[in-house]
């Protein structure tokens, strides 16, 4: 049950983007995550997330398109900072992230509306 309900408003404050994973590595953080660096074409520019997307092996992210919010403050998380959240909902079994992404390759940049 939802007990507070956002504005729509509010939603069209967040700058979801499409951008494609440059490189992923392990991040320098007590928990287990991974840094990786995202395109986010022209506009935005390429943009470091860190998140415990570890269910996922370094090599199969580069090249994968993600859905990021853009507009959030930056947020440290140990000696890294990740200036991008990437959506994704948890795996079956609480076994990591599955990452939201678009049905078809489209542009880095392109806005979620």
């Amino acid at each position: 049950m939802v007990e507070t309900m956002a504005s729509f408003d509010s939603f069209l404050e967040l700058d979801i983007r499409i951008g494609t994973v440059l490189s992923a590595e392990r991040a320098q953080t007590r928990k287990s995550t991974y840094r990786m660096r995202i395109d986010f074409g022209e506009e935005i520019g390429i943009k470091l997330s860190c998140g415990a997307y570890t269910n996922y092996a370094p090599e199969t992210l580069v090249g994968r398109q993600v859905v990021g919010i853009v507009n959030f403050a930056p947020r440290r998380m140990g000696v890294e900072v990740s200036e991008v959240l990437v959506l994704g909902v948890e795996a079956p079994g609480g076994e990591g992230t599955i990452f939201l992404t678009a049905e078809q390759s489209v542009a880095n940049g392109a806005k979620i509306f």
